[in-house]
């Protein structure tokens, strides 16, 4: 069985109404992770990730955002870029 971690995503985005993630540990599914916005305005989810090397996007109020706060991304076929997280087991 693969290993997961609990993993946080951040997005500062106040006046955003709808926050998710989409990525390649939840099969891309919008609806799938909701964010919680805090009193803070920050957005925020902890996600049970499996090890390995995953790519995800924020989607706000519809548009598909990537995370300023990636260490790293990469090229996707929709001409822009996608986060990418690596997890290592624990």
């Amino acid at each position: 069985m693969a290993r997961t971690r609990q993993v946080e995503f951040v997005l500062e985005m106040p006046k955003a109404a709808a926050v998710s993630i989409a990525g390649t540990f939840n099969n891309w599914d919008v609806s799938r992770t909701p964010m919680r916005k805090g009193k803070d305005g920050l957005w925020r989810s902890r996600v049970s990730v499996p090890a390995g090397r995953h790519e995800y996007r924020f989607v706000a109020d519809g548009q598909w955002i990537s995370d300023p706060k990636a260490k790293e991304s990469i090229p996707n076929p929709h001409g822009s870029s996608n986060s990418v997280l690596d997890v290592t087991g624990g």
